[in-house]
């Protein structure tokens, strides 16, 4: 199984580890620690050494309550990171919902489009459809960052977050766009309730059957910290722990800001396995 991007076929066939570089000052875990081009260089190159295979930059925060980012203020956070990021030879994401940001970092060089959006801001889908390689992630998001945790979810968790994505990733495959570059993201935290997330990483499997591969965020989420206690900087061996779990009930991709404690216990997950 692979993941297709604009300059990488992904072996999905082991997990990855995608780590996680916001070049934002709000965002909920790590906002304005690496919000200059230098800082997040090496960021990222730090990333690569504790083991990440991919690298996914954003430079517009989606924690609950935060507001939408101007466009132009978007692509000077984002467009130099990617200049720079391209040539480090791993696969470079950006988390974006903005038709204009996709167009510009593919044009740059990026691999992949993860939006929390799943391309419905108007032209976003068309970009990625009128691209002939490029990889996407589609995440479930209900409502939008500004309300999504003031009035989340009712009902069957499990059975709407797989309806949407299964619209979401169909309404791709209609536009061309061919099946190996959509992996689906359930949105761990976007609009859902703590015991809601829990489920969908409980009967994370059934996800699978919409036939994509799926990529997980548990990373410091307040999920993590409504069971634990733990405010969000101490929240490093929980999300490892998710991610782990996530792993194990079928997960392909694991995004996660702790690079090196979430490889090193994938390393044990993978001799465990081996093993048996």
């Amino acid at each position: 199984m692979i993941w297709q991007t604009s300059r990488f076929s992904i072996d999905l066939t082991r997990p990855q580890v995608m780590g996680i570089v916001n070049v934002t000052p709000d965002s909920f875990a790590d906002g304005g620690r690496h919000d200059s081009t230098p800082a997040a260089l090496r960021h990222c190159e730090q990333l690569l050494e504790d083991g990440a295979r991919i690298l996914d930059i954003g430079g517009e925060s989606t924690r609950p309550g935060s507001r939408a980012v101007p466009l132009d203020v978007e692509l000077a956070r984002v467009l130099p990171l990617v200049r720079d990021a391209v040539s480090l030879g791993v696969p470079i994401s950006v988390d974006t919902c903005k038709p204009e940001v996709m167009q510009a970092v593919l044009d740059l060089g990026a691999d992949i489009v993860n939006d929390v959006w799943a391309l419905r801001q108007p032209g976003a889908a068309a970009v990625v459809a009128a691209h002939p390689r490029c990889g996407v992630c589609l995440m479930h998001m209900h409502r939008d960052p500004q309300s999504m945790q003031l009035e989340p979810m009712d009902g069957d968790v499990l059975s709407r977050v797989l309806s949407f994505l299964e619209r979401s990733a169909h309404g791709l495959l209609a536009q061309g766009v061919e099946k190996t570059r959509i992996v689906l993201d359930p949105g761990i935290g976007f609009g859902k309730t703590a015991e809601q997330n829990f489920v969908l990483l409980a009967r994370q499997s059934a996800l699978l059957a919409a036939g994509y591969p799926l990529l997980v965020g548990w990373s410091r989420k307040s999920s993590l910290g409504a069971v634990t206690g733990l405010d969000v900087d101490q929240r490093m061996a929980p999300s490892v722990a998710a991610a782990v779990l996530a792993v194990e009930r079928g997960a392909a991709v694991v995004r996660v800001h702790d690079v090196r404690a979430t490889v090193a216990a994938l390393a044990v997950w993978s001799a465990m396995r081996r093993a048996c």
